[in-house]
């Protein structure tokens, strides 16, 4: 059996959930920034940053082809990658904000 060809503006459902992981990676991104900046919002940042980069690492983890073939494969990196970013902002942010990494204490 031969898969039908996928174009290149399809939503498959890999491709979906690879971006729905790459948008909750960005909006902790933009939590973590903000928290680093105003010193709220880390567990937020912290916890969509987790939740971005699992979501990227299980598209990645079920893709069954690479660039190209409508698994989501580059989305989820991406959304590992911006998840992992996340992660790390927020995780400095509550350590500034505990007081363990150059805080304002």
């Amino acid at each position: 059996m031969v898969a039908a060809a996928v174009t290149s503006y399809a939503l498959t459902p890999g491709r979906v959930w690879s971006v729905v992981a790459a948008l909750v990676g960005l909006a902790g991104v933009v939590a973590g920034g903000l928290a680093l900046t105003r010193g709220r919002g880390a567990a937020v940042a912290l916890a969509a940053g987790v939740a971005g980069a699992a979501g990227g690492a299980v598209v990645v983890a079920m893709a069954k082809g690479g660039p190209g073939t409508g698994y989501g494969i580059v989305g989820g990196w991406a959304a590992l990658v911006i998840g992992v970013v996340a992660a790390a902002l927020g995780g400095l942010a509550l350590a500034r904000s505990r007081g363990f990494v150059g805080g304002r204490r």
